[in-house]
């Protein structure tokens, strides 16, 4: 059997962590930031762990991350 290749995209994006969970970057912090509360910008900073619908999707592509 030939070797399946991993997504390009989803090997920049996401970090997979050593119980499983998948971890991204937080999603709405690129543009329109003004009108933006400092409690919602506070609260996105950082990463985020995926929910599971989408964890089994990234997960189909990225079939070597352990």
């Amino acid at each position: 059997m030939p070797k399946m290749k991993t997504k390009s995209s989803c090997k920049k994006r996401f970090k997979v962590t050593a119980t499983g969970r998948i971890l991204t970057g937080q999603a709405g912090k690129r543009h329109c930031m003004i009108k933006r509360s400092t409690k919602f910008i506070r609260n996105a900073r950082g990463t985020t762990t995926l929910s599971a619908p989408d964890e089994k999707i990234i997960k189909g592509m990225m079939p070597y991350a352990r």
